[in-house]
C-alpha cells in the first residue's frame, strides 16, 4: 500500500452517493485543519476514518455537513454540489449528522427527542418510530424517561435513532463510542453494523481504530489534516506501517 490515497474506484461502474475531493477546511480564517482530504463513499457502505487526535477526521465529517466552512475542494452528493450547505437543507436531502457530544435534548423523553427528529416531515411519525424501535427496543420500553437520566450508551441509541427517524441514506457518526464502556461501546458498534445492513450508508470517525476497522468495509487514515492512508478495513488492520503508526502493537494479536 502506498503513502498516498489510491484514486481508482474500489467498484468499477458505480458512481458514489458522497464524493469529498480535495477539501482545504478550518475554524477560522487561513487556519486550515484539513489540507486537502478526499473521500468517497459508495450506496450501502460503511466507511471509517481513524488517525491520531488533532488529525482532522471530526472536521472532516462537519465540513462535508456545512459546520466547518470549507475554503478550497467540492462535496458532492448524487453528483450535486453541495459545499458549503448548511446543515438543514442537507438534512431535506437525506443526510443525518450525530455529533459527539450534546448529542439529545436532555430534558425532554426519549419520544420527544424522537419525534425532533422529525420536525421536517411529520406524517412519517409511525414508520420511522415503528423502525427505529426494531432496531432500538429500549427506546419503546423506556419511551417517557428523560433522556438526561440515560447512560452514555442509551443516550447515544437516542441520539442515533433521532437522525434515523429522518430516514436518511447517508449518516455521519462522529465519535459514537467516546466515553462509553467497553460492554457499550460493543453493543454501539453492533448498532452501527445493523443501521448500515438496512441500506443506510454511513461515514464514522472513531478513536476505537481496531474495532472501526473490524466493522467498517473501507476506511482512511488522517494524518495532520491529509489522508495518509486508505484500503479496505481488513487490508489496514494488516498494514505493517498502519499497525505501526496507528493502531500499535495490540492489533498484532487480531
Amino acid at each position: 500500500m502506498s503513502d498516498h490515497v489510491d484514486t481508482a474506484s474500489p467498484y468499477p461502474g458505480e458512481e458514489p452517493i458522497l464524493r469529498a475531493d480535495q477539501l482545504v477546511a478550518g475554524y477560522v480564517p487561513d487556519v486550515n485543519i484539513l489540507n486537502g482530504c478526499d473521500l468517497t463513499l459508495y450506496e450501502d457502505e460503511l466507511v471509517g476514518i481513524i488517525g491520531p487526535n488533532g488529525a482532522g477526521k471530526s472536521t472532516l465529517i462537519k465540513s462535508m455537513f456545512g459546520l466547518v466552512p470549507i475554503s478550497d475542494g467540492t462535496v458532492t452528493l448524487r453528483g450535486q454540489n453541495i459545499t458549503n450547505d448548511p446543515g438543514h437543507e442537507l438534512v431535506s436531502m437525506g443526510v443525518s449528522y450525530v455529533p459527539q457530544t450534546r448529542n439529545v435534548f436532555a430534558a425532554l423523553t426519549i419520544e420527544e427527542n424522537l419525534e425532533m427528529g422529525l420536525y421536517l416531515r411529520p406524517k412519517l411519525w409511525s414508520e420511522r418510530y415503528a423502525f427505529v424501535c426494531e432496531l432500538f427496543p429500549l427506546l419503546k420500553s423506556r419511551a417517557k424517561q428523560r433522556a438526561g437520566s440515560l447512560s452514555g450508551g442509551e443516550r447515544q441509541m437516542v441520539a442515533m435513532g433521532r437522525a434515523l427517524m429522518r430516514d436518511p441514506s447517508v449518516l455521519f457518526l462522529d465519535e459514537p463510542s467516546a466515553g462509553l464502556s467497553p460492554a457499550n461501546q460493543d453493543d454501539v458498534f453492533r448498532r452501527i453494523a445493523e443501521i448500515n445492513d438496512a441500506g443506510i450508508s454511513i461515514v464514522m470517525v472513531e478513536q476505537n481504530a481496531r474495532t472501526c476497522l473490524q466493522i467498517c468495509d473501507r476506511a482512511y487514515v488522517l494524518d495532520q489534516g491529509q489522508n495518509a492512508y486508505t484500503g479496505t478495513g481488513e487490508e489496514l488492520l494488516n498494514d505493517p506501517k498502519v499497525i505501526e503508526l496507528y493502531l500499535g502493537t495490540l492489533a498484532k494479536a487480531l
